[in-house]
């Protein structure tokens, strides 16, 4: 395995007009920041269109993709819009704001699809009928002012090949625009990844464990999940309480009905990770530990106190995709059943340091004490900035971090720097590409060294703070590529 670095950054967190981080200049411009860093690796999150919550892990259909980051100057220079029609003002550009995004994109894009012609390409894409689920579930939204399935007119909650051929015939318009969403993403996005590839940048894509009660997927499979003669679900996902967080984490997934799922060896998730693997050229696979055993909590239950630990299908999944470049998420309550299915998998686990300087020698997070066939980051999305970790770390716990840190620093040869906060978090990103993981990913707020304020996620709640953050313009200077060339170089990545 050779040693690589890169950067984790969403589609979303791009400079791009509009509102949003989008497919257009912005995008090529970081590819081109990469490029010139000689890193090789760019991560984001999951690329599905996202609804209540604006997570990209609970979202409307796992396949489809977020027409949100369709870029509008590509569509003015196919003719498909005038500047008038999408230069409106964003009341803050450091911010998504899913509200007025949710209130204007669809409209814009919609304009845009009525210049469209529907060549032979485009039927040909429609008929092949990839996202034609997709289309009838969100042509089914619209209808119901966008409200979850489970809140539709009755006639419309439960699939019937009749209600399918009735939506695709009396509401074709609708439909043919959000097949259309799906062939636009793909043209920019496969333009996109092109153009990374040819510059020697692979992109890492993210895919969640579960999918969302409102989905698609639960509307018209039901059979996939454990659901009630009522369809509702009987479990749903979170994890159990730990030192983060004393009820758990109550996420509210459905459970999958894995012997149903094992009948059929899997036919569901094999399509999936293959569409994946048609966007990516790695899968990060998020909560990869549920595969060996999820944690089932009662549905009504206010917090996930009162769940449980249920077999998952282990390596009976996986034994036929050992050879595909999968990276397993594999953080959170780590037992031997999730070890041995990495053993048999052997594919690479993540080490985060934000977690490893806490007084443990035998902490699995220390740079000491992991292998090669891992991938090393200072942080998450669903951590806090590391500079502000550092920052609230109070004073005794401070001492323990800095000596932590000190004792890494000289067991890999890393010049300690402890004056700040900023200097410590430069140190531990220093220390992650010095480390003998062969794969350092460091998300771009950690790089920068930036605070709380640009977190993307707190887990479990629901916020605007959550998923919004923007990188300006101006924040990759010269300095930075000055210091992630050093890195490269001296490390060997």
């Amino acid at each position: 395995m050779k040693r690589e670095a890169g950067l984790l950054l969403h589609i979303s967190s791009l400079p791009s007009k509009g509102g949003i981080g989008t497919l257009g200049k912005e995008a090529y411009d970081f590819v081109d920041f990469l490029v010139k860093a000689k890193l090789k690796i760019w991560q984001v999150l999951p690329l599905v269109p996202t609804s209540y919550g604006d997570s990209p892990y609970q979202s409307v259909c796992s396949t489809a993709l977020n027409y949100y980051f369709i870029d509008y100057d590509i569509l003015k220079e196919k003719g498909l819009l005038r500047a008038s029609e999408y230069n409106l003002k964003i009341q803050n550009p450091k911010v998504v704001d899913y509200n007025f995004l949710f209130n204007t994109k669809l409209n814009i894009l919609y304009k845009a699809f009525k210049r469209f012609n529907l060549d032979n390409e485009f039927l040909k894409f429609v008929e092949a009928g990839e996202y034609k689920d997709f289309a009838i579930f969100m042509t089914l939204k619209k209808l119901n002012n966008f409200k979850p399935w489970y809140y539709w007119n009755n006639e419309f909650q439960e699939w019937t090949q009749e209600l399918e051929d009735y939506i695709i015939s009396s509401y074709n318009d609708d439909y043919l625009f959000f097949v259309w969403t799906q062939y636009e993403f793909l043209e920019q996005w496969n333009k996109l990844h092109n153009y990374a590839k040819i510059n020697g940048i692979n992109i890492m894509g993210d895919m969640p464990l579960y999918v969302s009660y409102d989905s698609v997927e639960v509307w018209k499979h039901k059979e996939l999940f454990l659901l009630d003669e009522n369809k509702k679900p009987t479990l749903v996902a979170g994890c159990p309480l730990d030192c983060f967080s004393e009820d758990g984490q109550l996420w509210g997934n459905p459970i999958y009905d894995w012997q149903y799922m094992q009948k059929d060896n899997y036919s569901w998730w094999n399509q999936r990770i293959k569409s994946a693997f048609n966007l990516y050229d790695i899968l990060r696979i998020d909560h990869f530990r549920g595969f060996d055993k999820y944690y089932a909590i009662p549905y009504g239950s206010i917090n996930a106190k009162g769940g449980w630990w249920e077999e998952g299908p282990s390596f009976d999944f996986f034994k036929d995709k050992l050879n595909l470049n999968i990276v397993a998420e594999d953080l959170g309550l780590i037992d031997d059943g999730v070890i041995e299915l990495m053993r048999k998998v052997n594919y690479p686990g993540m080490k985060v340091l934000e977690f490893a300087f806490d007084g443990n020698k035998d902490n699995d997070h220390k740079p000491s004490n992991f292998k090669e066939n891992v991938v090393v980051y200072t942080g998450t999305h669903d951590n806090m900035p590391l500079y502000q970790y550092i920052l609230d770390l109070d004073e005794d716990n401070l001492e323990i971090f800095k000596n932590d840190l000190k004792n890494e620093c000289l067991l890999l040869n890393v010049k300690y720097r402890g004056r700040s906060a900023k200097t410590l978090c430069k140190t531990v990103v220093e220390l992650a590409f010095a480390s003998k993981a062969n794969t350092c990913i460091i998300p771009i707020q950690d790089l920068l060294g930036l605070d709380d304020s640009t977190r993307m996620n707190f887990p479990s709640t629901l916020s605007t703070a959550n998923w919004s953050f923007r990188m300006s313009k101006n924040m990759l200077k010269d300095n930075v590529l000055t210091e992630l060339l050093d890195y490269i170089i001296k490390y060997d990545r």
